[in-house]
């Protein structure tokens, strides 16, 4: 009996030797639950029923622990995103166009300070408008609704505006997809070229593949352009093998993307990957600063990966590049105050993006942030992530004061981070309890637009009930 009893606590002991080998061999690896997950399903299909079976609920129990048994939940208003309230414009001559005809010919004679207004209604518009004449710093060509939700414009082409001229403006307008195709509705938003100082405000866009997209044209590139304010989303899988990334830009510097609510980019066709956001292509100092950024709201269960902010992207095309040659991606980039939440694959990626900062960051129900190639180079401080800070491949990462889970914890269904709130499977983003205080302070408004406390919390918030619409009221 005494020896049946030895033997059974030595295979017990065995046991758990053999699981913490394996679950430190993932964590050597970078493998996260939710990686590992897709991966079964793959290398079991195929084979015989008992196999598939097998592998199936492998990757749901891997899911299930990583990601628990979140399912598509409605939004509550937020602060963050496009708002009812108009922006006050100021303008020189205002046109008011009623028709895409009318729009056309505002567009093609536009003179500096003119203030084209749509009138309210409802626009169908096949082809693109075409803004290629310049406005000037003081007096830029300003497009708009009057009031938020009076106009609503749906273009049934690859490309709805397509912006190749310096001080654009376009504000308060809901812009559409309307195509049969997915790959024919490309982008809201074509910036290229010497459409410097661009600026998107406070407008509604949904179901495009690229909401904005941002490229040079001839070796010139439009910098310093603003996307602020905006609610960008797809009501559906992208059935397309396209890029899918509602921010796409590439080799522009000096962008600031602010204060928008991106949503449900999801890509089903050619590699299934798809980014909230990124800047790649030579891009430099382009700022991701207090955007809520939910890779699946209500599209939940797709196969493929969404990443949530990134500089590098998948990588660039050496012609496509700023310089020609993408020494580096990205250089010199800031992601302050964002919240990421519910992404397949990890919430920060940096692909050979030099001198990054990554700081007051929240990311729940994500793989973390990784920091690939030895290109990159990543400072992270006072970021709360609900997963692994990894530096892969060569990545650099100087890590201040930060709360993080390593990947060994994951496996156990353990995420004290995100313990942390009291249901953020629903983004009811209130404290369980008192906010994680860091050592240092913070600078600039939290993701809400309040003043950080000090010291300040971990993350992107003070109080998250300060980004509901209407909260400062």
């Amino acid at each position: 009996m005494k020896r049946a009893v030895g033997a059974l606590a030595l295979l017990a002991l065995l046991g758990l030797g053999a699981a913490a080998a394996g679950l430190a061999y993932l964590q050597s690896q970078g493998a996260t639950p939710r990686a590992l997950a897709p991966y079964l399903l793959h290398r079991t299909s195929g084979h015989n029923d008992l196999i598939e079976g097998t592998g199936r609920v492998a990757a749901g129990m891997l899911l299930r622990l990583d990601r628990g048994a979140g399912q598509g939940y409605a939004l509550p208003p937020l602060a963050v995103g496009a708002q009812p309230a108009a922006l006050a414009t100021a303008g020189g001559n205002e046109r008011r166009v009623a028709s895409g005809e009318e729009a056309r010919r505002a567009f093609a004679s536009a003179v500096p300070g003119d203030l084209i207004t749509f009138l309210p209604g409802s626009y169908a518009i096949k082809g693109t408008i075409f803004a290629s004449r310049p406005g000037l710093a003081d007096a830029p060509i300003v497009v708009r609704a009057e009031h938020p939700g009076t106009v609503t414009i749906a273009f049934n082409s690859s490309e709805g505006f397509a912006v190749s001229a310096p001080y654009w403006r376009f504000e308060n307008l809901d812009i559409r997809g309307a195509c049969r195709y997915d790959d024919n509705c490309q982008h809201a938003f074509h910036v290229v070229g010497r459409a410097h100082h661009f600026v998107a405000r406070n407008n509604t866009i949904r179901d495009f593949n690229a909401h904005f997209k941002i490229n040079g044209q001839k070796g010139v590139f439009p910098d310093h352009g603003l996307i602020e304010s905006n609610t960008l989303s797809n009501g559906g899988p992208r059935r397309t093998s396209r890029p899918v990334t509602p921010v796409d830009l590439v080799g522009a510097s000096d962008w600031i993307v602010r204060t928008n609510l991106i949503r449900d980019f999801v890509k089903r066709g050619g590699d299934g990957t798809s980014y909230g956001a990124f800047a790649k292509g030579g891009a430099q100092r382009t700022v991701f600063e207090r955007n809520v950024v939910l890779c699946e709201q209500a599209l939940r269960g797709e196969r493929g990966q969404r990443i949530g902010l990134s500089f590098g992207g998948g990588g660039t095309g050496k012609k496509y590049c700023r310089d020609r040659q993408c020494i580096t991606e990205h250089d010199e980039g800031v992601m302050r105050a964002n919240l990421v939440a519910g992404c397949s694959d990890v919430g920060i990626y940096l692909n050979s993006a030099a001198g990054t900062r990554i700081v007051d960051n929240t990311l729940l129900d994500t793989a973390g942030v990784q920091v690939r190639f030895p290109q990159s180079g990543a400072t992270l401080d006072g970021n709360l992530v609900d997963g692994p800070i990894r530096g892969d491949e060569g990545g650099a990462v100087r890590l201040g004061e930060n709360l993080h889970t390593p990947i060994w914890q994951l496996y156990l269904g353990r995420h004290p981070q995100r313990a942390l709130f009291a249901d953020p499977g629903r983004l009811d983003l209130r404290w369980r309890g008192e906010a994680p205080r860091r050592g240092g302070s913070a600078t600039g408004p939290d993701l809400c637009g309040a003043a950080r406390g000090a010291p300040a919390s971990y993350g992107a918030f003070e109080d998250f009930s300060a980004c509901r619409a209407g909260a400062g009221q």
